[in-house]
């Protein structure tokens, strides 16, 4: 067993995260099975973003997302409301 002395944890950083507990505990169950801790992932995790120079994978929004954004940059499909008031009246609320 090797002893973890002060210059080694002099080489290592503290990472503090706010997640949702039960995305964190089923990550933790795959991670398990695949033998790894938390702490070797985010590891891997951050070493990936420095070898594809970015996140590792494809961020989008979804289609519907995207042509929602479009149509209200063009003015489509856009409601305008004077007051909260008339906006709740609108929503029903």
């Amino acid at each position: 067993m090797t002893k973890t002395t002060t210059k080694d944890r002099q080489k290592t950083a503290r990472v503090s995260a706010r997640m949702d507990h039960e995305l964190k505990n089923k990550a933790e169950i795959v991670l398990h099975k695949l033998g790894i801790s938390s702490s070797e992932a985010i590891n891997m995790f951050f070493a990936k973003i420095l070898t594809e120079g970015g996140i590792p994978f494809e961020l989008k929004l979804p289609k519907e997302t995207m042509e929602a954004i479009q149509d209200a940059k063009e003015g489509k499909n856009v409601k305008g409301f004077n007051s909260t008031k008339e906006l709740f009246k609108d929503l029903g609320i």
